[in-house]
């Protein structure tokens, strides 16, 4: 009986082409492979064409990971988003790698779950990673470790959110504007008494879309108590069809003939509950959300919207990033777009 050593018992490990296999097969210098791979314009297109036949020969694949030791920082940009199950934060996401893939960079998306921990965690492995730079919509803009990471040399840029002190770049929308536009178009419809759907405490977007509302009431002559504050414990589609059915059960003299939400997730799930008990929208309740994700079009009764720049917002806070690490001498900008209003079904009744 033939006895083999342990180490012949399993098949041979693959061996990885290396840029010296490179230069070999192609009959040129390490230098001029290197050229190839990092400044192609210095090589003449028949060499070159020789280099990358040679390579995909020897199905090469670049050592990224080498090349981030020499570099001491990877081609990468970090984005912690707040809630990746609402497609607002999957929008400017989208924005983000549009600004990213010009730039040959790659992205890594995290999901903070709107968990300071959780966050605190991913922030710590893209510190660790040498990201170029991280995109974060946080859960407290003033938080301490923003501006650590920023001070041991990563760049941080606020997205969809802005800070108490300007010191770093931020990019996000007008949030009082926006609660006043919607507030203001659900009085021109004849409402005067106006749900505001949601939980102040989430975030100061959340304040300020509520500051607006109040605003176009007192415009309109009306006082505060014409507001009718139903907060929700989140702001998911859940959520939404719970302060439906609170709404609902409200005595009908006081109930609001009218719901301002503070995402479109909550006034989907509004809109399911009123479908579910039969409630005509807008005829018995017109209903306006915010942030005009895709489905707020798509929904049952079309949802009257207050509209974000979603994937503007992510590809102008990229920019401001790559500036930020191109340049050391990189001023600081906090750039605020102005929402508009999308009036839909669900404010307008045909006719």
């Amino acid at each position: 009986m033939a006895v083999h050593d342990a180490h012949e018992a399993g098949p041979a490990e693959p061996r990885v082409a290396g840029i010296k296999d490179v230069a070999a097969l192609a009959g040129v210098s390490l230098g001029t492979v290197s050229n190839v791979l990092n400044r192609p314009d210095r090589v003449s297109p028949r060499t070159r064409a020789k280099v990358e036949a040679a390579m995909a020969e020897l199905r090469f694949v670049r050592n990224e990971s080498a090349r981030q030791l020499r570099a001491g920082r990877s081609r990468v940009l970090g984005y912690v988003m707040l809630d990746g199950s609402n497609p607002f934060f999957t929008d400017v996401a989208a924005g983000v790698e549009d600004a990213a893939d010009e730039g040959d960079l790659s992205l890594f998306l995290c999901n903070s779950d709107n968990r300071a921990e959780r966050e605190s965690a991913y922030l710590s492995r893209l510190e660790q990673q040498r990201v170029q730079g991280v995109l974060i919509t946080p859960v407290d803009p003033d938080a301490a470790v923003l501006d650590e990471i920023a001070l041991r040399g990563t760049p941080v840029v606020i997205v969809d959110r802005t800070r108490t002190a300007a010191t770093h770049c931020s990019v996000a929308v007008d949030d009082v504007h926006g609660g006043m536009i919607a507030v203001q178009h659900l009085v021109e419809r004849g409402h005067e008494r106006i749900a505001f759907i949601g939980s102040p405490a989430t975030s100061g977007q959340v304040r300020d879309r509520r500051e607006g509302a109040l605003r176009a009431l007192a415009e309109a002559g009306l006082g505060p108590d014409h507001l009718v504050d139903l907060t929700t414990a989140g702001l998911t589609v859940a959520d939404g069809r719970n302060a439906g059915a609170r709404l609902a059960g409200l005595p009908a003299p006081a109930r609001p003939t009218a719901a301002f939400c503070v995402n479109d997730l909550l006034a989907l799930g509004l809109l399911q509950t009123c479908v579910s008990l039969h409630l005509r929208v807008p005829d018995d309740l017109a209903i306006v959300g915010y942030d005009d994700i895709d489905f707020a079009a798509a929904a049952a009764v079309p949802l009257t919207s207050v509209r974000q720049p979603r994937r503007q917002l992510g590809r102008t806070a990229a920019e401001l990033l790559l500036q930020e690490t191109a340049d050391p001498h990189h001023e600081h900008q906090q750039v605020v777009f102005t929402p508009e209003l999308v009036v839909r079904a669900s404010t307008h009744a045909a006719g």
